[in-house]
């Protein structure tokens, strides 16, 4: 089984005790960081990428960025412990008839993330496209 499907549809806690799913969703909380942090960088370099870009290109600063992600890991990491969370409640209410939501949970929240860690490089490509008529038009 290849690295990518591992990561995508793991192998659901098959204890099913509380401490075993916490335990289950924080083994997995390196690969969630790894990938939002990859998505970020990408989104960091292709905001200044496209702010730089003429007409009206701007500066980014440095720090700015930085306290930023900072701030946007946090809360990432936040949305992912409810995950956990989530699934332990659903354990709760439903009891043994609880689906195995875990890899569903992982997997839904994982792609999620990184598309809305890569989503500003598509605002900043309609900002200089709208920059560039608005060029041609003035």
């Amino acid at each position: 089984m290849s690295s990518l499907v591992e990561v995508l549809y793991p192998v659901p806690d098959m204890r099913r005790t509380p401490l075993s799913t916490v335990r289950w969703w924080e083994s997995r909380r390196l690969v969630f960081n790894k990938a939002v942090g990859a998505a970020g960088l990408v989104t960091l370099a292709g905001l200044s990428l496209f702010a730089a870009l003429p007409p009206h290109s701007q500066f980014i600063p440095l720090p700015f960025m930085l306290v930023g992600a900072a701030v946007y890991g946090l809360v990432a990491n936040g949305c992912y412990t409810l995950g956990w969370m989530a699934e332990l409640l659903a354990r709760r209410v439903w009891g043994r008839r609880a689906p195995d939501v875990g890899p569903l949970l992982f997997r839904q929240g994982l792609i999620f993330s990184v598309g809305l860690t890569l989503l500003p490089i598509l605002v900043a490509v309609f900002a200089w496209v709208f920059r560039m008529v608005a060029m041609v038009v003035s």
